[in-house]
């Protein structure tokens, strides 16, 4: 449904009259070459099938993405993991997803040996890591069938970087893995910082001042414990709401991060609402 409020209206520009802007994520297959070329740092979706260098800004870092604690089904490897019993329950919010077990050296030798290499060939800067903490939530559910899987998250974290020791590495919370994985990382993200989607309620949601404050305990836990690591955030909420985004982007900055705020699809870049 058109909402009626165009970029202007948004307070949002356009590409050709506004400045570069700090970093973004988009895992669309039709991300705005101008748009991508004015972020310094970018996150994107490596299987689409397209060249990069269009996005590419003077000087920018991308980074592609993979999945360590769940695969999506369409990815050209699931049979091999499930035939080898590397995959475990769907994830109830995106069914077409399975968790993996970390733990399994099929999983581990799949990421080393074969997504990894593949999206660097790409022409991708490194990697940006999502899903480490199923680990913590598997482990916490089933403590006995699902033992060690922090610890495998942590150590390959670990591997992957005496792998790829000149690559940038991007880690997506994996908080319970982060004491350890933390030097092996060169910047972490906090995300639904300060806001989040309910898939119960279906809408946009803030959290709650103490949500906030755990997240970023950890966040400064992991820089003390790496003074290079950057802290980035992510938050959710409507584009529409110019105001309310603002709002987020300055908190978020106030603190010492590096925030975007987005959509829960991030299947298209928002830059940050201009003042």
């Amino acid at each position: 449904m058109a909402l009626g409020l165009g970029a202007a209206a948004l307070g949002l520009g356009g590409a050709a009259d506004a400045g570069p802007l700090d970093w973004g994520i988009d895992y669309g297959a039709a991300t705005d070459p101008a748009t991508a070329r004015r972020y310094r740092l970018l996150v994107l979706e490596p299987d689409h099938a397209r060249p990069i260098a269009p996005l590419r800004g003077a000087g920018a870092t991308l980074l592609g993405y993979v999945s360590f604690g769940e695969v999506e089904r369409q990815r050209p490897y699931v049979a091999a993991l499930e035939r080898a019993g590397a995959l475990l329950a769907p994830n109830p919010n995106w069914p077409d997803a399975r968790l993996a077990d970390l733990r399994h050296p099929l999983w581990r030798a799949t990421l080393i040996d074969t997504v990894i290499p593949a999206i660097l060939a790409q022409g991708y800067d490194g990697i940006f890591v999502d899903t480490l903490d199923n680990a913590e939530a598997l482990e916490a559910r089933e403590p006995g069938a699902m033992a060690g899987m922090v610890a495998a998250g942590a150590a390959l974290i670990a591997a992957v970087r005496a792998r790829f020791p000149r690559m940038r590495i991007m880690l997506n919370r994996g908080y319970a893995a982060l004491p350890q994985a933390a030097a092996h990382v060169d910047l972490v993200l906090a995300e639904a910082m300060a806001t989040r989607w309910s898939f119960a309620a279906r809408r946009y949601e803030r959290l709650s001042d103490d949500d906030w404050a755990w997240q970023a305990t950890r966040l400064r836990a992991a820089q003390a414990r790496n003074p290079a690591l950057q802290a980035m955030t992510l938050d959710y909420w409507d584009p529409a709401d110019p105001r309310a985004v603002a709002a987020l982007y300055a908190r978020e900055r106030a603190a010492g991060f590096r925030p975007y705020v987005a959509t829960l699809a991030l299947d298209h870049l928002l830059p940050e609402p201009r003042a």
